[in-house]
């Protein structure tokens, strides 16, 4: 993109008080940015209120600046993965965004080439997951990978996190692998990594996927931008796959999008007796679709797909009858020290000895709030 071009749509997204909606009127009036600054305070006022027609003529502080930011970073590209600034009059504009409401106006995209319209699937969840519901995420997220679908979800904590490294660690064992293993949907610009935690992860989806942001370059983690993301995440996609969510969660907004939006929801059910379940089991009483496994997901979306494994996990078979005896004992749902020690009469030492031991093994998870909980299937 040329200098003009980029100080052009830029100066248009940076104006103050002219938002998204007034944009799209004044480039289906005039055409290209660069248009809609050759005009008089009067003809714009035909089309946007006084106080906008007067901001359009004047240029924003810092456009300059933002321009050269902009530009630098562009260039990059030459040291890592592409990069690129699609606005809403590229070709390479994704059509599924065209159709949400209020589409940005600016994308910036790093990481590999997408073929739009993608095979994709949103995964959402909670910052702060059981263990139970971290493995489902990436065990989902690897059978939808190796199936050949793009994930598509936050790079947040948790969930998100989870589904992004399922989806990569999937398309490397996909025989139908294609060039998007996953998108990361951020709320912040694309020159920073939120959260820190994610900073290696968020190179391997460069690299193997894509990140993407409408937020130019220098935004910071602002608390309002993360919940206008979620109609991108939703809007590039198929459907919503929910996997755990408080009745209060993010995620249900972006489930809420999806069904707005006419995409397909879906959600995992957990243990009545957990938070975390709860907003799942909300969604399944609007007429979500409930999910036990990858293939109930495909075959809804009539994506056509190799037969997949069940995504549960086989426990590994451990020695010794106190540890499968403890197995059994968990259950499905968490439980607290006392209720195991009355389930399986075992002393308080050698319970938690025995926890202790599953718990490295990857085997059993401990919740908040004393509670343990069996991962996968024993």
């Amino acid at each position: 993109m040329e200098r003009e071009e980029l100080a052009a749509w830029l100066r248009l997204e940076m104006t103050s008080g002219v938002g998204n909606d007034s944009a799209r009127r004044l480039l289906a009036a005039f055409g290209l940015p660069q248009a809609i600054f050759e005009q008089s305070k009067a003809v714009l006022g035909q089309f946007v209120s006084a106080a906008q027609a007067s901001a359009l003529t004047q240029e924003p502080p810092q456009l300059a600046e933002q321009v050269q930011t902009t530009l630098d970073w562009l260039a990059g590209a030459e040291d890592g993965p592409p990069r690129r600034v699609v606005t809403l009059g590229d070709a390479d504009y994704p059509d599924s965004l065209l159709t949400i409401e209020d589409p940005p106006l600016m994308l910036y995209l790093l990481g590999q080439v997408a073929d739009w319209p993608l095979r994709a699937l949103a995964m959402v969840g909670t910052r702060n997951p059981t263990p139970q519901g971290s493995l489902n995420a990436q065990q989902f997220a690897h059978a939808f990978g190796r199936a050949g679908l793009t994930i598509v979800s936050g790079l947040a904590l948790g969930v998100d996190g989870a589904a992004h490294t399922g989806a990569l660690e999937g398309h490397q064992a996909s025989p139908e692998a294609h060039a998007l293993a996953t998108i990361a949907i951020v709320g912040t610009g694309l020159d920073r990594v939120y959260p820190r935690q994610h900073r290696d992860l968020a190179h391997r989806i460069a690299r193997q996927g894509l990140i993407v942001s409408e937020y130019r370059l220098g935004t910071p983690p602002l608390p309002a931008n993360f919940p206008k993301r979620n109609r991108l995440i939703s809007g590039l996609t198929r459907g919503t796959l929910v996997v755990e969510a408080a009745l209060r969660s993010g995620s249900l907004i972006t489930a809420r999008l999806a069904s707005e939006q006419g995409k397909e929801v879906f959600a995992i059910p957990g243990s009545i007796h957990g938070t975390q379940s709860r907003g799942c089991h909300s969604l399944i009483k609007q007429g979500a679709k409930l999910v036990e496994s990858a293939q109930d997901v495909l075959e809804e979306l009539h994506w056509p797909v190799p037969k997949l494994p069940r995504v549960a996990q086989e426990a590994t078979p451990v020695s010794g009858s106190n540890e499968d005896g403890l197995l059994q004992a968990l259950g499905a749902d968490p439980a607290s020290l006392d209720a195991l020690q009355a389930r399986t009469g075992f002393s308080t030492s050698l319970l938690q000895t025995r926890l202790l031991e599953l718990e490295l093994d990857g085997r059993v998870g401990r919740l908040p709030g004393g509670l343990f909980q069996r991962l996968g299937q024993a």
